[in-house]
């Protein structure tokens, strides 16, 4: 609708100050003509918005000029745009962002600024399932303030070691928040949920003004993802939980519907412990075929648990 394009270009302005007609165009996929005769019908209803031509020109509001079309406070918009970060890419989630940070005053839009580029969620993440990250406010402040802590921190294998952190950003995915961090100049991935304990040094941490959250997260799962030993398996498993099932694998190599309405699959995980903590999650609805070593161990439960409950 055109009165929400008006709305949003004015909230465009007001956000990002001077635009030139092709950046507002691709912010709101339409042509630059039609970015212009907007501007001037937002100029006959009054809203100060002006166009200066030549070099260094664009498309700008008066100084000062403000419109408040919310009444959400200062920290209930920074929470909006830390979780709007997850990068929801449709028009009309775009258009809500914009105002939000409108509704923004002047003073907390800095902090809400750093929030929404620093704090990522993502629908996948690098396990599962949820645990406890009670450490996670905490972490929230000190990447939004970019403050140095440290922290007692349980790697995979349960050891736990002391380490001093320069927090880069925080991401939600697959149910787990991840806080990327540098130790000693090298950037790593830690799983909040093994945080044992933090304490906020009083100290700048040492990190870039910038970050590309997604492509800083996405770089680390994918090499995590090729350090571990990958398995396939081969299954047959009852539409029911067949969603559930390839919903955290690294991927389905194969499958096909049988006539019993079950599929037979190659459905590769990322170790041996994912995949028997998958499929023993899915119970007699997926009976594995190969390899023998899943089948050994599933086997072993069910029959230590048959024995436990018998």
């Amino acid at each position: 609708m055109r009165a929400d394009r008006l709305l949003s270009i004015v909230m465009l302005l007001q956000h990002r100050g001077r635009l030139n007609a092709a950046d507002i165009a691709e912010q709101l996929e339409v042509s630059t003509r039609t970015v212009l005769r907007d501007i001037e019908a937002l100029s006959s209803a009054g809203i100060p918005v002006y166009t200066d031509r030549g070099r260094g020109g664009g498309i700008s509001l008066l100084q000062g000029y403000r419109t408040e079309l919310t009444g959400l406070t200062a920290a209930e918009a920074t929470a909006l745009l830390a979780s709007g970060a997850g990068r929801v890419a449709t028009p009309a989630f775009a258009s809500a962002m914009r105002k939000v940070i409108a509704a923004i005053p002047d003073a907390h839009r800095a902090a809400a600024s750093t929030a929404s580029q620093r704090i990522l969620v993502r629908p996948d993440g690098f396990a599962y399932p949820h645990e406890s990250e009670v450490h996670l406010p905490e972490l929230q402040r000190v990447v939004i303030d970019g403050l140095r802590i440290r922290v007692s921190y349980r790697n995979r294998g349960g050891e736990l070691s002391d380490r001093t952190l320069d927090p880069v950003g925080l991401v939600y995915a697959g149910d787990h928040w991840y806080l990327l961090a540098a130790r000693e100049g090298i950037e790593r991935v830690y799983r909040v949920s093994r945080i044992d304990s933090l304490t906020v040094l009083d100290e700048p941490a040492h990190r870039s003004a910038v970050v590309d959250l997604e492509a800083a997260f996405a770089a680390h799962w994918a090499s995590f993802r090729a350090s571990l030993a990958h398995i396939e398996i081969t299954c047959v498993a009852e539409e029911s939980v067949w969603m559930s099932l390839t919903k955290n694998v690294v991927r389905v190599i194969s499958d096909q519907v049988q006539e019993d309405g079950r599929r037979l699959a190659v459905i590769e995980f990322s170790g041996h412990n994912h995949a028997v903590g998958a499929l023993w999650h899915c119970g007699p609805a997926v009976t594995v075929l190969q390899p023998n070593a899943i089948r050994d161990e599933l086997a072993q439960r069910a029959t230590a648990t048959a024995r436990l409950y018998s």
